[in-house]
């Protein structure tokens, strides 16, 4: 019997929920391996002979190792342990996919990710002050004119490339609700097709989403000043 593969991942990391759902969603066996970053477990010598860029998430097939979530993805999806529908085989359909992955990793994991560790993360850790006003209002004003882009560009149908969920929904999901952290919603009057995109990914990556979610969601209600 072929050994499982190992996921190495946080709950805190957004493309490990992301890869995490899409392992659960897709009835993928693999072995759970947390990864704790709010202890620098990724830090250690011993993970990284795991993950030389000392990073989550990671994955190990045997004695193969990759740690870069869409090549993780691209490797899965060729191993035939995801499903078409989450990442398709058709030369067309999963250009489309790889195409809004690709856009969105500039345009909302950059800005959704410089907003959390800059405004959550490190103040969070008393690494840093909480970012001056004018600086919050800059990162804040980044962010939003990364969800206006989805607003406008991207949400046509029901999901992100048609009206099934794939992987580019869970990532792109992933990054936006990150910033609950930061006691950041998406506005529903200003940003009506994000808001309700949002919801249908939740409803689709049921009933692991809650699970991937419960330490944002936990966090989520406590001050900034609070530890992690």
């Amino acid at each position: 019997m072929a050994q499982a593969i190992k996921l190495y991942y946080d709950f805190l990391s957004p493309p490990s929920r992301a890869l995490w759902l899409a392992l659960k969603l897709c009835k993928t066996p693999f072995e759970d391996c947390p990864v704790a970053l709010r202890k620098r477990e990724q830090l250690t010598d011993e993970y990284k002979k795991i993950n030389r860029l000392q990073k989550v998430p990671a994955l190990v097939d045997g004695d193969f190792q990759l740690s870069e979530s869409v090549a993780m993805i691209r490797y899965l999806s060729d191993k035939n342990q995801l499903s078409e529908q989450l990442y398709p085989k058709g030369l067309q359909a999963r250009a489309r996919v790889d195409e809004c992955m690709e856009w969105q990793h500039i345009n909302v994991r950059v800005p959704c990710g410089t907003y959390f560790i800059k405004g959550w993360l490190l103040p969070v850790n008393g690494l840093a002050a909480k970012p001056k006003p004018e600086v919050a209002e800059k990162l804040l004003k980044d962010v939003e004119s990364s969800l206006g882009a989805l607003e406008h560009l991207w949400m046509k149908e029901e999901f992100l490339v048609g009206n099934k969920l794939t992987v580019a929904d869970l990532l792109g999901a992933s990054e936006i609700e990150q910033l609950k952290l930061c006691q950041y919603n998406v506005n529903e009057r200003q940003f009506p097709k994000v808001a309700k995109w949002l919801q249908r990914v939740r409803d689709a990556a049921q009933p692991y989403h809650d699970v991937a979610y419960e330490f944002v969601q936990k966090k989520s209600k406590q001050p900034v000043r609070a530890k992690l």
